[in-house]
């Protein structure tokens, strides 16, 4: 009886399209909790970011790793930021594994030297010295227009803050003349001139807008020019970063676990004279996240927050040529 009971029961079958549902429902579940949970809690753009063509430059060369050099390689782990000490003829950067280190260059890149010489138990990033050797450091932090420009004094060790409710303040530099500085604020594609001295002290005064790529450090020559760095060009991705807060939280979400997708290309360097007018346009669309950039005799040094060695471009002999 029990036997013909049983066979008779039909049997439970699992339908397809719910089982189809529940595993499409739970990822967005999952990431439906993980992005109300992030901290991270991006501000919208100001309207007039959204709107802007990039400016036009008179000189360009768009394939600047044609004849590119590495230097550093396997001892340089994500240089971020490159200084230059004319005096001693040593470039100074920050690494990601928290080391600022010396490199001393020579005209064969396999000559060059890299040393260790401080931990900073962080990750440091750009920084410029000012007159009286105090170091002038550009913070964003939380997604949020709380980007500041401090100012460090070693001598009494006290921090200053001099501007405030910046869009992820970025690289700064000193002007020649010691009585400003110029910072970049990277979502809106513009860099501004802080006034640390004189008359003007305090005051904040435009210096270059639009500019062809997303900025990052920037750094003055000694020659009458400052080079941006822009980690990369126009995309369609950023655009919809810069017009979508949420976009732009979803993709520091996948930056922390390491699965965002890679749009960055056509990063380079922009040469801007003393009065913020562009002069050359270095970039590549093979290049991507280049953090600084600053030219030494006939060279021009990039640093890269990824990229494990410091890039050369000799510029007689790859040159920027005027556009049409």
């Amino acid at each position: 009886m029990s036997d013909s009971v049983s066979a008779s029961l039909p049997k439970r079958k699992t339908s397809w399209p719910f089982t189809f549902v529940i595993t499409a429902l739970i990822p967005v579940v999952a990431a439906t909790i993980l992005y109300q949970l992030d901290s991270f809690d991006p501000a919208p753009m100001p309207p007039e970011a959204l709107t802007r063509h990039a400016i036009a430059v008179p000189a360009r060369n768009n394939r600047m790793l044609k004849g590119s050099e590495l230097v550093g390689v396997g001892d340089l782990k994500g240089p971020e930021d490159v200084a230059y000490e004319a005096k001693s003829g040593v470039i100074y950067t920050g690494c990601a594994d928290g080391w600022i280190k010396r490199v001393t260059v020579n005209d064969s890149v396999s000559h060059s030297v890299v040393e260790k010489w401080v931990n900073t138990g962080g990750r440091p990033l750009g920084i410029a010295f000012g007159r009286n050797n105090e170091v002038i450091v550009a913070d964003g932090e939380k997604g949020k227009p709380h980007g500041r420009l401090l100012s460090y004094d070693p001598a009494t060790k006290s921090t200053k803050v001099l501007l405030q409710n910046l869009y992820f303040a970025n690289g700064v530099a000193v002007s020649p003349d010691q009585n400003y500085v110029i910072f970049c604020e990277t979502p809106v594609r513009r860099c501004r001139k802080y006034h640390i001295q004189g008359k003007e002290e305090g005051r904040v005064d435009e210096f270059i807008d639009n500019l062809p790529g997303i900025p990052d450090n920037i750094r003055y020559d000694g020659e009458g020019h400052y080079w941006i760095a822009m980690f990369s060009g126009p995309s369609l991705l950023w655009d919809l970063a810069a017009r979508y807060p949420f976009v732009r939280k979803g993709i520091a979400i996948m930056e922390k676990y390491r699965v965002r997708p890679h749009v960055e290309k056509n990063s380079g360097i922009l040469a801007v004279d003393l009065a913020g007018k562009p002069t050359a346009h270095y970039y590549d669309p093979g290049l991507s996240f280049l953090t600084s950039g600053i030219k030494i005799g006939d060279h021009l040094y990039c640093g890269s927050a990824v990229i494990p060695y410091i890039t050369r471009l000799n510029l007689k002999e790859h040159p920027a040529r005027a556009t049409t």
